[in-house]
């Protein structure tokens, strides 16, 4: 090669660059590695805090002797909510509680950019709180510690709005791939929960290869066996409609487990105890539960798999349905760290189990034996808590190795999502984020307009008139200025009424009129008005209603005080520029 061919390789290798899609793809795989072993991190770390507590020193000893040393037994799960005392001082506000909502919302809505302390205290808190025994999953979790990975290596490469967005997606699902070693749920899970089932090509195809390589690191470590060995069950077209009715059934029982979870969280909030102290109440009545229902504490794998094979009675698995939901309840609502996976999968084994045992009862010659329908319960009773029946089939598929389950776990996945979304509009991870005002349910255009407070938006800058002013001198302020609406004001400057130039068409041409009618006879005095608090999306709703252009904005607690207006075209200029921070 001569030194002209070498001068020409060399210019042409430095106006070299790989294209966007090709960064995505390499910085996804780095994503999904690193995933793998964060999971490889958490889980070794959570069995770690299990067998200091549980299976080490004395305690646990002289609780295995039964008796009055049994009563020892809620000194176990209080000792975890104990040791998150100083960890939630450390790192406040990412500990306590069912953190997966705020996570949601962080991703779709505040622009993804996840703290690198989460990390560590997503691996502590839940294996303190899961470890000692409380009632929660570690699904939860570890798709947030996939999160903060992606997030990581995206402030690394220096990538913003929806790339690093995406780099999230994909740390989640390759965390869950790894878990349940099912890279396929991952990839659903990513798209259906994190995602909110918004996303394209490009984002599917790093998802699949971080949920594919995070697989292969935890196979690698742990080997490539399904989660739960089930019997192999024969399905018959007659037990379809059975499938059916238990679709029905997990349906009504996960508006409960929804109901019911955030009804103890609301009331721990309410409770007046010091926050640090609510999750060793917590942890102390879920102990207590344990006496009686050892079954109920930690994530419950161990007790699935008996569901599974059918080696769990009628009756103790019917009180475990309702146990494990007031359990899960305690340990999340009061302040311990953990998901809800694991226990939805729990109670839809108990569920699916208690039909099982009821209907093979009655028709044992045409139904399969009760842990057929207690796997189909697991899949069913997670598609209907969490809205996402595409996650759980996959999940249930994957978990168990059963192609045979297929038809079965379809029916009464979506029949069960079906029939609580009838009964209850959202899902458990959604209940927080529309008591926020963001309804996710709406689209993209809704989400972005709800995250924006009408108060940043609002004009300070405007003219009021007093009721008593004459049409002519309303006129010439119009002049003067730009605007078209004027809250109408008493002599204590608090809103009588709205009015605009549609108002004064009746007059406009009639010069002996102007000086006489007064905007009090004409203006309109039901009058739309917002909060600086309210967000857009409720305020493009207003607009609406009467086809308006501009709408008064008042001090939220006096409705007379107007503090400004609000104008529908600056709406649409602070939804285009928050598209745009986003996007970039």
């Amino acid at each position: 090669m001569n030194d002209r061919d070498r001068q020409t390789f060399l210019d042409r290798l430095l106006k070299f660059r790989l294209g966007e899609h090709t960064v995505i793809i390499a910085m996804s795989i780095v994503v999904g590695m690193l995933s793998g072993f964060a999971n490889i991190l958490f889980r070794s770390t959570m069995h770690l805090v299990h067998r200091v507590i549980f299976d080490g020193g004395s305690l646990i000893l002289r609780i295995g002797e039964g008796g009055l040393h049994t009563l020892l037994l809620p000194l176990l799960p209080v000792s975890g909510a104990l040791l998150l005392i100083p960890l939630s001082l450390a790192f406040r506000g990412d500990v306590n509680g069912y953190g997966f909502p705020r996570f949601i919302e962080l991703v779709n809505i505040k622009g993804g950019r996840v703290k690198r302390r989460t990390f560590f205290a997503k691996i502590l808190a839940p294996a303190l709180t899961i470890g000692s025994g409380g009632s929660a999953g570690v699904e939860g979790p570890i798709a947030q510690l996939g999160g903060a990975v992606g997030s990581f290596v995206g402030q690394v490469f220096k990538v913003s709005g929806n790339r690093i967005k995406l780099l999230i997606a994909a740390g989640s699902a390759g965390a869950v791939a790894a878990t349940f070693n099912a890279p396929i749920a991952g990839v659903m899970f990513a798209t259906e929960i994190v995602l909110l089932g918004n996303y394209e090509l490009t984002s599917f195809s790093a998802i699949v290869i971080s949920s594919g390589l995070a697989t292969v690191v935890s196979r690698a470590f742990y080997g490539a066996s399904p989660a739960f060995t089930v019997p192999t069950y024969e399905v018959t077209a007659f037990e379809i409609p059975l499938y059916i009715l238990l679709g029905l059934l997990i349906g009504v029982t996960a508006v409960l487990y929804i109901r019911v979870f955030h009804w103890v969280n609301d009331g721990f909030d309410r409770l007046k105890l010091h926050p640090q102290l609510k999750p060793v109440l917590g942890a102390f009545l879920v102990g207590v539960m344990g006496i009686m229902f050892p079954h109920v504490l930690g994530d419950g794998y161990e007790h699935i798999e008996h569901a599974l094979e059918g080696n769990i009675i009628f009756s103790v698995m019917a009180v475990l349905i309702f146990m494990k939901i007031i359990a899960t309840s305690l340990t999340l609502g009061s302040g311990g760290a953990g998901g809800v996976f694991a226990p939805a999968l729990f109670i839809g084994a108990m569920v699916g189990g208690s039909f099982g045992w009821a209907v093979h009862t009655l028709l044992p010659a045409y139904t399969a034996t009760p842990g057929a329908y207690a796997t189909v319960g697991v899949g069913a009773f997670l598609a209907a808590t969490t809205h996402a029946p595409l996650t759980a089939i996959f999940l249930l598929f994957e978990m168990t190795a059963n192609y045979k389950i297929i038809i079965p776990i379809m029916f009464a996945s979506i029949i069960g999502t079906l029939t609580a979304k009838h009964l209850f509009h959202d899902s458990i991870d959604t209940v927080e984020l529309t008591r926020k005002g963001i309804n996710i349910h709406d689209g993209r255009e809704a989400t972005v307009l709800s995250t924006i407070a009408v108060g940043r938006v609002m004009k300070t800058d405007f003219t009021t008139v007093h009721e008593d002013t004459d049409i002519h001198e309303l006129l010439n302020k119009v002049a003067e200025g730009d605007d078209f609406y004027f809250p109408a004001v008493d002599d204590d400057g608090l809103l009588t009424g709205i009015i605009s130039l549609q108002d004064i068409r009746s007059v406009l041409f009639e010069e002996d009129l102007k000086k006489l009618v007064k905007v009090k006879f004409i203006a309109s005095r039901n009058v739309i008005v917002v909060t600086p608090n309210d967000n857009l999306n409720s305020a493009i709703e207003k607009f609406a209603l009467k086809d308006l252009g501009e709408i008064p904005v008042v001090d939220m607690f006096n409705r007379r005080r107007v503090v400004g207006m609000l104008k529908r075209g600056d709406v649409i200029t602070a939804y285009n520029r928050e598209l745009l921070r986003r996007r970039f």
